[in-house]
């Protein structure tokens, strides 16, 4: 805790010194980091156009194998080797994403013990006001609001752009699971935390609608002549179904 608490703690205290604002500090952050994780992000877009294309190769074997559930998983593994397809490779955005969720709640709730002030003196002097937020170190209800309803927005988008129509009914239920937990977090996280979880819902709505949704319109037209998400998938069924 101590060694990451610190990093993130350091590269905050550097976002302040550049921008001389908490509020914008937390800002840039969350650019930096969801522009690191952008490449991932293709990626994830990548394996789910490729999960749609083996998915009928998928519902065959766990059909075939039904009663056979290590020869299934024998059979899937080889087809996810013969396709290249990695089933964890959709999830690496978020599993980036939720330690540094989780290691910046500490940081923000003591920026002085993680090295992002020198002293208390320094972190109340910058901690007075952000916009119409009074304290970042506090819940503020008009943030928390706009966690709720940006939350609900990105899950709307995402759906819209990247689920398929066997994930639709779960993206549902995902909709309406993360907008309550931004709203419920939101009214007893300090407003900082609040404010980086509001930025990055609104940074990953901007980056889907125009990066990942043309991508996928893309991705969709290589495979359906051939292209390079559906070329292994088409070769496996063929070599399967002799």
């Amino acid at each position: 805790m101590g060694i990451i608490g610190s990093a993130l703690g350091q590269i905050l205290k550097a976002m302040y010194g550049l921008t001389q604002n908490y509020g914008l500090s937390i800002i840039l952050f969350v650019i930096i980091v969801k522009t690191i994780i952008l490449p991932l992000t293709v990626k994830q877009t990548k394996s789910s156009m490729a999960m749609q294309e083996i998915q009928p190769r998928i519902k065959e074997i766990q059909e075939k194998y039904k009663n056979k559930p290590e020869k299934q998983n024998e059979e899937l593994q080889k087809l996810y080797k013969e396709t290249k397809f990695n089933p964890l490779s959709g999830c690496l955005p978020l599993l980036i994403q939720m330690p540094i969720i989780f290691f910046l709640f500490w940081v923000l709730k003591d920026p002085v013990k993680y090295g992002v002030f020198e002293t208390k003196a320094a972190y109340d002097v910058a901690n007075t006001s952000f916009l119409w937020i009074k304290s970042l170190s506090k819940p503020d209800y008009i943030i928390a609001f706009l966690s709720g309803i940006s939350a609900y927005f990105m899950q709307k988008v995402t759906m819209a752009t990247t689920a398929t129509e066997d994930m639709n009914p779960q993206m549902k239920s995902m909709t309406y699971i993360m907008t309550g937990m931004s709203f419920i977090f939101g009214f007893q996280w300090q407003s900082g935390l609040v404010l980086y979880w509001t930025v990055s819902n609104v940074y990953s709505i901007i980056q889907t609608l125009l990066v990942v949704a043309p991508m996928k319109k893309r991705l969709s037209n290589n495979s359906k002549t051939g292209g390079e998400v559906g070329a292994d998938a088409k070769k496996s069924k063929n070599k399967l179904q002799k």
